[in-house]
C-alpha cells in the first residue's frame, strides 16, 4: 500500500479521498489554487501545495503544475478524483512518466472511452447495444444536420469528449439545429478543450441507468449493481439512487453482465461506470466514465464497501478481494446534490459566501459529503456544489424519508440553494411511486418550482424579531462603551412621548412592501402583520438559530442578515426578505430599467450588438459563461443600444451593468 498520495482535485471529492486515506494510514498531499487557499480540503490534508491562479486551466487542469506538486510532495500515487483531469489520458501518461502511479485505468482505456464516438464503435463491435446516432469524423455543420435529419427529430447534440451535461443540447426541430450546434460547440470547447460532436436519437421518456464496475490488474472484473440517475435538470443529475426502482433481478443480471463485458473490452482497471439509457424493455450504451462517479456513495451504502479503498488497493497492485457472487446488496440508498443555484432562474449557479451553514448530523443511515464550511465562498471558478446528502433505508420509502429529514435540517444563508427544490422532489407523489425518467423535472415543473409566494406571517415575525434582537445587542454594546451607560438615548425600548412604544419595520417581499409594527409587551412584543395581531417572543439559541414563540406556537429557525437582506430558513422552506432601511437612499428605478445587468458572476463569451444598434424585444445581445454553461442576455424591450460596457473575455460581477438600452415606449 502507498505511504503517501497526492489528490489532484479539490472540494468534496478531495475531502472524501482524504478520509479513506487517513483510515488506511496513508498520508495525503492536497493541491490548491489561489482561490482555494483557505478551503476545507487544504485544511484536512497532511500537506498542501499551491498550483496557480484561480482559473482551472491555470491550476487544476495544468498537468505540469500537478506533476511538479507530486514530485515536491514525494507522492507515490495520484488520485484524480472526478472532473478536471480524472479522465485525461495525457495526465495518466504524465504520472507514469514521472514515476507516480495514476489511481485509475490505463491511458489506453481512458482514450478508448474518452471519445464517445470511438467508444460507441468499440461497444458495437463488442455486441453492446447502442443508441442510433452519428459519431463520425466529418464534423461539418452540413454533415451533422443531415445526420440529425436521417436519425429523425428529436435528437441530442452531445460532446464527443467530457460529460456532466455540459455542451449537450436536445433539438426538437430542424430550424433550431444550427444555433444549438454552435452553442454546444462553444460550451464543449470551454469545458473540455474539444468541440467535436455526436448526434443521437433523443428518447422521449428514457431512464438513465448506470452500472458500477471494478477491475483489477489480474484480469478480474465485477459489477456492484446499478444506480438510477434519471432525475436531472439541464442534463445534469440531481437525485441518484441504488438500486434502480422497478429493476427486476433478471434485468439486473443482464445489464450488469453487459457492463462487465464493456469494461473487459477496453482492458479496464479500477473504478468505472458504464452508463445506459433505457426505455421500455430496451437499454442502450451511452458512455463509460473512466473514474469514480459523484454518486458512488449510494453504491457504498447498499454494499457496505468503500470504493475509494478499493481504488487504492487495486492501484497498489492488490487483486479484488471479492468475486461477483460474493457481492451482495442490502436496502436502498438515495443521494441528493445540494447546489448553490436558483431553480427559479433556470438553475443559474449562485456565488457568494456561506454566512450561515448548519448541516445535519451524520449517522449510520445518513451521510454528508462536503467540501465547504460556514464562512467559505462559492466562486465563479468551480462547481457550485455545497454537499451530497445520502440516506440509507431498509426499503426505498425509508431512505426517501430519511433523506428528506436530513435536508430539512440544513440552515443555509448567504446565497440561494436548491434545498427546497430537492425537498419537493423527494415528497412528490410521482417520485415516491418511482415514476421517474429524465423528463421528470420538466413534466412536474409547476409543482417542483412554483412561482414565488408571499412570505408567511411567521417568516416576517422571525425576520423582524431577529432584527430587533440585533439592534438591542448593538445598543447594549454602545452603552457599555459610552461614558453614560444609563442614558435613555442608549436604550432600544421604542419609547415615545405620550404614545405607545412601537417600531415599524418595512420589508420587501418580492414585489410587495409589507410592514410589521412591533409593540413592546413585557419581555416580548405584539406584532401587527397584514392587519392581524400576534404575541411573539424570540431568543437566540446556543448555535445561533432563533427560537420563536408566535401565539404560543414554538419553532426554531435560522435567521441571518447580510446587509439589508434577511434569510429565514425553516425545516420546509426558505424566505428572503429585504429590510427597507428608512435612512438608505432609494435607487432610481427609471434609470435601472434601461440597464441590463449580469445575473451572476461570469465571463463575457460573446457580444452580439453594439452602441447605436436598434434591437427588438427578446433579441440576444450578449452571452455570458458561468460554471462552464452559457447564459444569454436578451433585450427586455424594443430600443436602441446606448452603450456596451464589456468585451469578449471580460470577467463581470453579479449585478454589473452589461449594456445600457434606451427602451422605446410601448
Amino acid at each position: 500500500m502507498f505511504a503517501k498520495i497526492l489528490i489532484a482535485n479539490r472540494g468534496e471529492i478531495a475531502c472524501r479521498v482524504i478520509r479513506t486515506a487517513r483510515r488506511l494510514g496513508i498520508r495525503t498531499a492536497a493541491v490548491y489554487s489561489e482561490a482555494d487557499a483557505g478551503t476545507l480540503h487544504v485544511a484536512l490534508a497532511d500537506e498542501a501545495y499551491p498550483i496557480g491562479p484561480a482559473p482551472a486551466r491555470e491550476s487544476y487542469l495544468s498537468i505540469p503544475r500537478l506533476i511538479d506538486a507530486a514530485r515536491r510532495a514525494h507522492a507515490e500515487a495520484v488520485h484524480p478524483g472526478y472532473g478536471f483531469l480524472s479522465e485525461n489520458a495525457d495526465f495518466a501518461e504524465a504520472c507514469a512518466g514521472a514515476g507516480v502511479v495514476f489511481i485509475g485505468p490505463p491511458a489506453s482505456a481512458i482514450r478508448a472511452m474518452g471519445s464517445k464516438a470511438a467508444a460507441k464503435d468499440l461497444m458495437e463491435k463488442a455486441g453492446v447495444p447502442t443508441v442510433p446516432g452519428y459519431h463520425g469524423d466529418d464534423q461539418s455543420e452540413a454533415t451533422l444536420a443531415d445526420a440529425a435529419r436521417r436519425i429523425g427529430y428529436p435528437v441530442l447534440i452531445k460532446p464527443s469528449a467530457g460529460g456532466g451535461g455540459k455542451g449537450m443540447r436536445p433539438v426538437v426541430e430542424a430550424p433550431i439545429f444550427a444555433p444549438s450546434l454552435a452553442t454546444a460547440k462553444r460550451e464543449a470547447l470551454a469545458a473540455f478543450g474539444d468541440d467535436r460532436m455526436l448526434i443521437e436519437k433523443y428518447l422521449t421518456r428514457p431512464r438513465h441507468i448506470e452500472v458500477q464496475v471494478f477491475a483489477d490488474r489480474q484480469g478480474n472484473t465485477i459489477h456492484l449493481f446499478e444506480r438510477d440517475c434519471s432525475v436531472q435538470r439541464r442534463l445534469q443529475k440531481v437525485i441518484e439512487e441504488a438500486p434502480g426502482p422497478g429493476m427486476t433481478e433478471a434485468r439486473r443480471r443482464t445489464i450488469g453482465a453487459v457492463a462487465v463485458a464493456a469494461a473487459r473490452a477496453v482492458g479496464y482497471v479500477g473504478a468505472g461506470t458504464v452508463e445506459f439509457i433505457a426505455e421500455g424493455d430496451a437499454f442502450y450504451f451511452m458512455e463509460m466514465n473512466t473514474r469514480l462517479q459523484v454518486e458512488h456513495p449510494v453504491t457504498e451504502m447498499i454494499t457496505g464497501h468503500d470504493l475509494v479503498e478499493w481504488q487504492l488497493r487495486v492501484a497498489s497492485g492488490e487483486p479484488l478481494r471479492l468475486a461477483q457472487e460474493q457481492i451482495a446488496m442490502s436496502g436502498h440508498a438515495v443521494e441528493a446534490r445540494l447546489y448553490a443555484e436558483d431553480p427559479q432562474r433556470n438553475f443559474l449557479p449562485m456565488t457568494g459566501r456561506l454566512r450561515r451553514l448548519r448541516q445535519p448530523q451524520a449517522a449510520p443511515a445518513l451521510r454528508v459529503d462536503t467540501g465547504v464550511r460556514e464562512g467559505d465562498a462559492v466562486t465563479v471558478h468551480y462547481d457550485p456544489m455545497i454537499a451530497k446528502v445520502i440516506a440509507w433505508g431498509e426499503d426505498r420509502g425509508a431512505a426517501l424519508r430519511r433523506l428528506a429529514a436530513g435536508l430539512a435540517e440544513y440552515r443555509i444563508a448567504g446565497l440561494i440553494t436548491n434545498r427546497d427544490f430537492l425537498l419537493r422532489i423527494l415528497r412528490h407523489p410521482a417520485f415516491i411511486a418511482g415514476d421517474v425518467d429524465t423528463g421528470f423535472i420538466d413534466r412536474h415543473r409547476a409543482e417542483l418550482i412554483p412561482p414565488p409566494a408571499p412570505a408567511p406571517r411567521w417568516a416576517l415575525a422571525a425576520a423582524s424579531l431577529g432584527l430587533l434582537l440585533e439592534q438591542a445587542a448593538a445598543a447594549r454594546a454602545a452603552a457599555s462603551r459610552s461614558g453614560d451607560p444609563h442614558s435613555p438615548w442608549q436604550h432600544r425600548d421604542f419609547w415615545r412621548l405620550n404614545g405607545d412604544t412601537y417600531q415599524d419595520m418595512a420589508w420587501r417581499d418580492g414585489e410587495a412592501t409589507r410592514v410589521v409594527s412591533a409593540h413592546r409587551r413585557g419581555e416580548g412584543y405584539r406584532l401587527d402583520i397584514d392587519g392581524e395581531s400576534s404575541l411573539a417572543a424570540a431568543a437566540r439559541t446556543g448555535d445561533g438559530d432563533l427560537a420563536l414563540d408566535l401565539d404560543g406556537v414554538r419553532s426554531t429557525l435560522a435567521v441571518a442578515r447580510e446587509g439589508n437582506l434577511v434569510t429565514v430558513v425553516s425545516d420546509a422552506a426558505t424566505w428572503r426578505l429585504a429590510y427597507v432601511d428608512p435612512a438608505a437612499p432609494r435607487a432610481d428605478d427609471a434609470v435601472a430599467a434601461g440597464r441590463l445587468t449580469a445575473p451572476m458572476p461570469g465571463k463575457v463569451a460573446q457580444v452580439l450588438t453594439k452602441a447605436g444598434s436598434r434591437v427588438k424585444r427578446g433579441q440576444a445581445l450578449m452571452v455570458l459563461e458561468a460554471m462552464k454553461m452559457e447564459h444569454t442576455i436578451a433585450a427586455p424591450a424594443d430600443g436602441v443600444i446606448e452603450r456596451v460596457n464589456f468585451t469578449p473575455g471580460d470577467l463581470v460581477d453579479e449585478g454589473a451593468v452589461l449594456i445600457a438600452l434606451n427602451a422605446e415606449e410601448g
